[in-house]
């Protein structure tokens, strides 16, 4: 897998954390136990995210 990929898995995981984490922040008034769900959920997806990043930091520049 190149950079380049890592960039965009990287971006798509961030975006899936962002929503969950929005999830989370809704539910979190009313639904005190499916919010604490939704965070874990978006927590796992910005390790994702951290993880691709970190991957294509080290790699080399993809040539487009």
């Amino acid at each position: 897998m190149d950079r380049a990929k890592h960039i965009k898995l990287a971006d798509e995981a961030i975006t899936r954390a962002e929503r969950l984490a929005a999830r989370a922040e809704s539910a979190a008034i009313n639904e005190q136990p499916v919010a604490k769900i939704w965070a874990v959920a978006s927590g796992a997806w910005s390790d994702i995210a951290r993880t691709h990043a970190a991957i294509a930091g080290v790699l080399p520049q993809t040539e487009d």
